[in-house]
C-alpha cells in the first residue's frame, strides 16, 4: 500500500471513530434528557403518612433541582370509597393532577386496614383501579408507581397489621400485576424496625428518610 492510501485509510479510521463517538454522545444526552423529563414533576400521592413524614422532602433533596416533587397527602384517606376520607374524592386528588405530574408514587392503604373500613377491602382492587385511570388519562401521561406502605406496628388508630398484610398488601400487588405497573416495597426494609415508628403507624426521621431512599432507587433505575 503507498503512501497516499495509507493515509486516506487513516483519515477515514480516524473519522469512523469521531463519529461514533458523537454518536454515543448524543446519544447519551438523548437518554439523559428523557430521564429527565420523566422524573420532571413528581407527585406523591398518599395518606398521613405522605403528607407529615417528611419523605417527600428528602425525596426532592435526592432527585435534585432537575425534578419538583409535589406532596398530595391526606391524612386519613383511604383508597376505599366507602369510607369517611376517600381519596379519590379529595382535593389534594385534583391537585395532584392539575400538577400535570410525568412520575406518580401511590402509597395508599393504610388506613384501609383499620377494623370498620376493613369491611370494604372487597372492593379494594376496583376502587384502586378507579384512582390509576383517573390519572392515566392525564395529558402528561405519568409513569405511575403503587408503593407497598410500611409495616403497621402496635397502635392506639384500630389498624390491624394482620388485615394489613393479608388483604392490603396482597390486593396492592393485585392492582399492579393486573395494570402491568411497577410496585416499590416499602414494607419488607422496615419491617423489622419498630424503632423507627413511635405511634406504631407513623415513620419518624429514620423511616421517613428510609422511604424516600427506597422510592428514589425504583424510580431512577428505571429511567433509560
Amino acid at each position: 500500500m503507498n503512501r497516499k492510501r495509507k493515509c486516506l485509510l487513516a483519515v477515514s479510521i480516524l473519522l469512523l471513530v469521531t463519529a461514533l463517538v458523537l454518536l454515543a454522545f448524543f446519544s447519551g444526552n438523548r437518554a439523559n434528557e428523557s430521564a429527565n423529563l420523566k422524573l420532571a414533576h413528581v407527585a406523591c400521592l398518599g395518606d398521613s403518612i405522605t403528607e407529615s413524614s417528611g419523605y417527600p422532602e428528602y425525596l426532592q433533596a435526592l432527585l435534585g433541582a432537575n425534578s419538583v416533587v409535589g406532596n398530595f397527602g391526606v391524612s386519613g384517606a383511604t383508597v376505599s370509597f366507602n369510607s369517611y376520607k376517600p381519596y379519590y374524592f379529595e382535593a389534594a386528588f385534583e391537585r395532584a393532577k392539575r400538577f400535570e405530574p410525568t412520575t406518580v408514587i401511590i402509597m395508599l392503604g393504610t388506613n384501609d386496614a383499620r377494623t370498620d373500613y376493613y369491611q370494604q377491602i372487597d372492593n379494594f382492587v376496583t376502587d384502586y383501579t378507579r384512582i390509576i385511570n383517573s390519572l392515566q388519562a392525564l395529558s402528561s401521561k405519568p409513569q405511575i408507581f403503587l408503593v407497598k406502605p410500611p409495616p403497621i406496628f402496635n397502635n392506639a388508630y384500630d389498624l390491624n397489621g394482620t388485615s394489613f398484610v393479608e388483604g392490603v398488601l396482597s390486593r396492592i400487588e393485585q392492582v399492579a400485576k393486573t395494570l402491568g405497573l411497577p410496585v416499590i416495597d416499602v414494607y419488607t426494609p422496615l419491617a423489622n424496625h419498630p424503632e423507627y415508628f413511635p405511634d406504631g403507624v407513623h415513620p419518624n426521621t429514620e423511616g421517613a428518610q428510609i422511604i424516600a431512599n427506597t422510592v428514589y432507587n425504583a424510580i431512577t433505575s428505571t429511567q433509560p
